[in-house]
């Protein structure tokens, strides 16, 4: 008689315990999930930059990409004005929205 009682108390606590679970499984399909799919595409699109792309930094300034050093990319921003920047700061490449604006 004993082992009904702990198997219903068992099942209450189970069964309190379950929204939480799905709480964190939503969390993680609708909030975490997509970040880590965002990150991977920005790692792709900083590894795949190279000179001669068009670019446009996270301050708004556009050039094209001369040369890449390591982290370092230096943009030509006008004519023989040349600026150096992290990697990190490129947010956009122009060319490829450019040529699918056009399609």
């Amino acid at each position: 008689m004993t082992h009904v009682f702990f198997l219903q108390a068992f099942n209450q606590q189970l069964l309190q315990f379950l929204p939480l679970v799905g709480v964190f499984v939503v969390m993680y399909f609708f909030m975490i999930r997509p970040q880590q799919k965002k990150q991977k595409e920005q790692l792709l699109f900083k590894d795949s930059l190279k000179a001669g792309d068009k670019v446009v930094t996270i301050g708004g300034l556009h050039g094209k990409i001369t040369e890449i050093k390591g982290d370092t990319i230096t943009l030509d921003v006008d004519r023989g004005t040349k600026l150096t920047f992290e990697k990190t700061s490129i947010s956009a490449e122009m060319s490829k929205k450019v040529m699918a604006a056009a399609e």
